[in-house]
């Protein structure tokens, strides 16, 4: 079920989404890519299990060629973690739940 929690991200909201009070993970993922599929369900769980603490929010690739760009995005699915404007950290893969929950840890 898709989680009402998560934000979509475009070029032109980026740099504003990322500078909130709280830590935002943005998903650089794309419709057609198999791994962006299979790693949706735990970013829509944390953005549910975060509220509140961390903004999760996707950004689809395809339509915002500008912002991957930037961050030298050449394969998604790309979870980058930012904290106060600033790239904390990244995972790139379909990766387990765990592993993203470690990430996320590094914000606080």
């Amino acid at each position: 079920m898709a989680s009402d929690k998560v934000v979509h991200l475009t070029d032109a909201e980026f740099q504003k989404a990322i500078q909130q009070d709280i830590p935002v993970l943005v998903d650089f993922w794309a419709p057609w890519c198999g791994p962006c599929k299979a790693i949706g369900p735990i970013i829509e769980e944390l953005a549910d299990e975060y509220d509140g603490k961390i903004t999760i929010a996707k950004m689809n690739v395809d339509e915002n060629p500008e912002t991957p760009g930037k961050f030298g995005i050449r394969a998604i699915p790309t979870m980058i973690l930012f904290k106060s404007g600033e790239k904390v950290d990244q995972i790139t893969g379909s990766v387990a739940k765990p592993q993203l929950v470690d990430l996320l840890a590094k914000a606080s």
